[in-house]
């Protein structure tokens, strides 16, 4: 690697370190914002712990989508799903190819290609990305200490597009569902 490309790869590192900072309206058990970093950790666990459920997925393709879909947030952050406007994603992928400039261009070409699959879903990985992108949010709320008046009964239909496209996703999201229609009720969380 040459040196220039050294230090193109360490700027888009630290560059990209902003989403650790970048919050969400999401909170974590213990009560403090959830990150969109710690958002994306939780999607490529998922994503590792089942792949033998997922037969036919290529695996570091599926990990690549989901830890760059996000990754534009980090210039201007999470825009929370109730107030997502319908120039969301030209503002996330200009932000995106804005972090990206900094790589080597056929790099940046890959990494905005693997973005532009997810938010297009048309692979099954980038499917099963999106599917568990939206699982991963409402079991979020599901087990965060959040505020009195968060409102869960907007998870209920929230994503069921994208969770319903495959019967792994679909199996998981009903119990979730079930909690999260009992919160929306005013009952417990379970521990």
């Amino acid at each position: 690697m040459t040196e220039p490309d050294t230090a193109a790869y360490l700027a888009f590192f630290r560059a990209a370190e902003a989403l650790k900072d970048t919050f969400r309206n999401s909170w974590t058990s213990r009560g403090r914002r959830e990150s969109t970093a710690e958002h994306t950790w939780r999607l490529c666990l998922m994503a590792v712990a089942l792949e033998e459920a997922l037969p036919g997925i290529d695996l570091k393709r599926l990990l690549e989508l989901l830890i760059l879909h996000d990754l534009g947030e980090a210039v201007h952050g999470d825009i929370p799903a109730p107030l997502q406007g319908p120039d969301k994603t030209a503002e996330e992928r200009s932000d995106l190819v804005g972090l990206l400039a900094a790589l080597p261009a056929p790099v940046a070409a890959r990494l905005l290609a693997r973005w532009d699959e997810y938010t297009a879903a048309t692979t099954p990985e980038a499917r099963i990305a999106k599917g568990l992108d939206r699982l991963e949010t409402v079991l979020q709320h599901t087990q965060g200490a959040n505020p009195a008046d968060f409102d869960y009964a907007f998870n209920l239909g929230y994503g069921q597009d994208h969770t319903a496209a495959h019967p792994l996703i679909a199996a998981l999201r009903r119990p979730v569902d079930a909690e999260t229609a009992r919160l929306a009720r005013g009952g417990p969380a379970t521990p």
